[in-house]
């Protein structure tokens, strides 16, 4: 019944069989806020939900190790460089959060997948990068916030 209807439906659902023979769009949520739009089933989102978790882990060790490094070798103030950068962050991050505000309605058009799907596929990619950048930008704005509050 659900794979004849030609309307919109939002599936909650456990079972990854079911999923792949209904859905056309998964919506994941990653975990810290992040949801990722993937065209497709669960099939067709798990390799991708397994690069990011490896990527996620990559990123995560490098940047832990010279934040470590940075905080022992420097005295507790911020730099004239991390004053400015954190003067400049709430700017890009609200230029982020616009980005994606834009990519995510234009893939709230439920044609778009069956229309474009090439626009689909970059829409969904760039929407994934932006949200990495702004948690990343989020990141380092709290970090030298909380430097800079330790300071006083």
């Amino acid at each position: 019944m659900l794979s004849d209807y030609d309307g919109t439906v939002l599936l909650v659902s456990h079972d990854r069989d079911f999923i792949d023979r209904i859905a056309t769009t998964t919506v994941a949520l990653e975990g810290g806020g992040r949801i990722i739009v993937h065209a497709g089933g669960w099939s067709d989102y798990a390799p991708k939900r397994q690069l990011t978790e490896v990527e996620a882990r990559a990123a995560a060790k490098p940047a832990a190790r010279p934040a470590e490094v940075k905080t022992a070798a420097k005295p507790k103030g911020l730099s004239f460089t991390e004053r400015h950068r954190l003067e400049e962050l709430p700017g890009e991050i609200d230029r982020i959060t616009s980005e994606i505000d834009k990519l995510q309605g234009l893939l709230a058009d439920p044609e778009l997948f069956t229309r474009e799907p090439v626009k689909f596929a970059k829409a969904t990619e760039a929407l994934t990068e932006r949200q990495s950048r702004l948690d990343a930008a989020e990141e380092e704005w709290l970090s030298l916030a909380e430097k800079a509050e330790a300071a006083g």
